[in-house]
């Protein structure tokens, strides 16, 4: 046997070994509602076998017979394991910053009124346009290494920041390069060239959709005020859903405008944000199979609401966590943040927490039986938490926890 440094390329076999805790959740149904997200296995003295990047065995240290022929360890003492993080709600392909408008919006400007004076979402239009395909590359691959040393191994990325036919499909091309799961957010704002919605829709459907559906595996819409209203995004999502894509919807970030029932009717994968929603909106989603993806720290960014975690949670809704990782109003890449967020400020469990940004956030990108998951049959992705007890992935606030991460087998080198 051999040991692992992180960076090596995975060895066939690939053994996690003596970690003092390892920690995931029970069975293989997704998504997890209700008292399901609080149910985890947790093993003491743990370790994780994977062999060609796929988990073989879990237990306990005792239990580990030998191994013989080619093995790479990977020392766990003193540290415990959670399932490989997956960030569901991610604008990761941009160019640019918007920290002028962080601090204009610090001295008391809205999100509302930045977007409405020219700045907001088209401002880093104007930057990721002028990237170029190859920037937009380099900036993925960039922001995709920040994410993965917060522990994120799988992540889904938007278009949506060039509305225009060359960069909404270099930024698809770009983010399914990174390994990411792309998204088409061709309706997310209406662009300078544009005198309004209608005949921007007009546009991107008629000359971007069909390229689009081969690249990407969802549509998003922004249904608020000032971007799409419901009879917009009804016509967007329908023709994107006729094309073979998935449907997810940001809905009910600023007011309630239908997002929740459109979302509902069209059998979406999912509706992002809902800040604003009440209590017909909960109750309905619990009665959906619509996956509530809420972004606390985009709230936080924001100073608006916390969504309802707990009234979902507690109703029966499939809910997930996400970081809405953009420039302009969540510049956060951090899942174990975000869970920090979800049991101090909605009222979430650290086991709820860790369900919602792994086997529900994996279900959101239609992938949990693959990820979200330590158990056989599952891919090699893990984190490992300088710490000895799991729930320190919420406990240590913005701390820098993550020891190791394991994507597919292979160590992944932290720079």
């Amino acid at each position: 046997m051999t040991t692992a440094e992180p960076g090596e390329p995975s060895a066939e076999r690939l053994l996690v070994r003596d970690l003092a805790q390892l920690v995931t959740h029970r069975g293989s149904a997704a998504p997890l509602r209700g008292s399901e997200l609080r149910e985890v296995e947790l093993v003491e003295n743990a370790f994780v076998l994977a062999e060609g990047g796929m988990i073989v065995a879990t237990g306990r240290m005792a239990d580990l017979g030998a191994l013989p022929g080619d093995v790479l360890e990977l020392d766990g003492r003193g540290l415990s394991a959670i399932p490989g993080l997956v960030d569901c709600h991610a604008h990761a392909c941009f160019a640019g910053d918007r920290v002028g408008e962080f601090a204009l919006r610090a001295s008391g400007a809205s999100y509302e009124e930045l977007h409405a004076a020219g700045g907001g979402i088209l401002s880093t239009v104007a930057a990721t346009r002028a990237a170029g395909p190859r920037g937009l590359c380099d900036q993925v691959l960039k922001h995709r290494g920040w994410m993965q040393r917060a522990g994120t191994t799988t992540f889904e990325a938007k278009s949506g920041y060039g509305l225009d036919r060359e960069t909404e499909l270099a930024s698809l091309r770009a983010i399914a390069a990174a390994e990411g799961i792309p998204t088409w957010l061709g309706a997310h704002a209406v662009p300078p060239e544009f005198d309004d919605a209608d005949a921007y829709l007009d546009f991107a459907l008629a000359e971007v959709l069909p390229e689009a559906a081969g690249l990407a595996e969802a549509a998003d819409v922004f249904v608020e005020r000032g971007a799409f209203d419901v009879a917009q995004a009804r016509r967007y999502l329908e023709a994107c859903r006729d094309a073979g894509l998935a449907l997810r919807i940001h809905g009910d970030q600023f007011t309630e405008l239908g997002a929740v029932p459109l979302a509902i009717e069209l059998g979406a994968r999912s509706i992002d944000h809902l800040e604003a929603t009440g209590a017909e909106g909960v109750a309905a989603l619990a009665a959906s199979g619509v996956v509530s993806v809420l972004l606390p720290a985009s709230a936080l960014f924001l100073g608006r609401r916390m969504p309802p975690a707990r009234s979902l949670v507690d109703a029966g809704a499939a809910v997930a966590l996400a970081t809405d990782f953009n420039p302009g109003s969540a510049f956060c890449e951090s899942l174990p943040l975000v869970c920090s967020l979800a049991c101090t400020q909605l009222r979430m469990s650290p086991e709820e927490a860790l369900g919602a940004c792994t086997v529900n956030a994996a279900h959101v990108v239609d992938r949990a039986e693959r990820v979200g998951r330590l158990a056989p049959g599952y891919q090699a992705d893990l984190v490992l938490l300088d710490a000895p007890d799991w729930r320190h992935l919420a406990y240590h606030l913005g701390g820098d926890l993550v020891a190791t991460v394991v994507r597919k087998g292979a160590p992944l080198r932290r720079h």
